[in-house]
């Protein structure tokens, strides 16, 4: 199989979606912030300097998923009809985990969106608590599922 973004000669190019059909296209994406137990209770507790980071950080994401054109340089600019992003406070990590989903009806899919609006999640989260713990992790960024489009659905736990 050849990269779709690498033509015959091997120079860079946005993929031509002319002649593909418009279909509806989901994605979603993970993400996760492992953080100190201190920087945890903050976060938990709504108790950070900067505001309530999974709120914030929440709004955030959306912010990058609408952008994500404008971010990763052969990546299409598409109209989203939603963005969705939920950060939760996890103790288990201790951290947050981040969600983020997309959806648009299009020639694309919208993957890259789901990811970047969990990233730019991620690093909002490391943004508002970097005072506490500059050891903080951001991980597992990853596409859990795509629905539409030519290839069809693809599911990470169905590999």
């Amino acid at each position: 199989m050849s990269l779709s973004h690498v033509d015959e000669t091997g120079r860079a190019r946005m993929v031509d979606v002319t002649d593909k059909p418009v279909t509806r296209r989901t994605a979603v994406a993970e993400g996760l912030v492992r953080m100190d137990k201190k920087a945890f209770a903050l976060v938990s507790e709504h108790a950070a300097a900067k505001g309530d980071v999974l709120r914030i950080a929440e709004v955030a994401g959306i912010m990058g998923g609408k952008r994500t054109g404008e971010l990763i340089p052969l990546c299409h600019p598409l109209s989203l009809d939603a963005v969705r992003v939920e950060c939760t406070a996890d103790a288990g990590l201790p951290g947050v985990r981040v969600t983020a989903s997309a959806v648009a009806t299009g020639k694309t899919g919208v993957e890259m969106e789901a990811l970047a609006a969990v990233a730019i999640a991620c690093l909002t989260v490391y943004d508002m608590v970097k005072a506490v713990d500059r050891g903080m992790v951001v991980e597992g960024i990853r596409l859990l599922e795509k629905t539409g489009g030519t290839r069809g659905d693809w599911r990470q736990d169905a590999k």
